[in-house]
């Protein structure tokens, strides 16, 4: 797909997915829950950016990813969420992200979403340009190295 609009800025994206956090009768009535697997749906998208609500069973997680060349913002709108990003040491860091808390992530930076909680969760994630590409990781011994690449309009089916 072509892009011909400009792609929103990290603080644009955060500050959209603050904006629809803060108002659930935008998300909270298509919101489904699943005990076994994760959930999706686009809440909004055009040539600038995709707007996606999630939802996340407890253990749910992306796995190791990145973006491509688009940069992405999400926020916690009910439970918490871990976000996972390698360290240059080759190790993982962890953070708990709960309601309101917001991430951003820059172009090509490699980060894993997970519950790693019981109790489901849900999240708005914001990406501009919408992505086309994402690129899995696995660890290996001399650091993280690229295990596959979805392509397309709809990346994010891949999870």
């Amino acid at each position: 797909m072509s892009r011909t609009a400009a792609p929103l800025s990290l603080s644009a994206l955060v500050e959209l997915v603050q904006d629809l956090a803060a108002d659930p009768s935008t998300w909270a009535p298509r919101l489904e829950r699943h005990p076994d697997r994760r959930w999706w749906t686009r809440l909004a998208g055009d040539d600038t950016v995709d707007v996606w609500l999630i939802t996340w069973p407890g253990g749910g997680s992306t796995d190791l990813h990145d973006h491509g060349s688009s940069s992405a913002a999400f926020t916690v709108v009910e439970g918490v969420l871990e976000e996972v990003r390698p360290e240059p040491s080759g190790g993982l860091e962890a953070a708990d992200l709960r309601e309101g808390q917001v991430q951003w992530v820059a172009p090509g930076v490699v980060h894993d979403v997970r519950n790693a909680t019981s109790t489901p969760a849900a999240s708005i994630h914001a990406y501009s340009p919408p992505l086309e590409q994402m690129t899995y990781y696995r660890r290996a011994p001399g650091g993280l190295e690229p295990a596959y690449t979805i392509t397309g309009d709809e990346p994010e089916q891949a999870w």
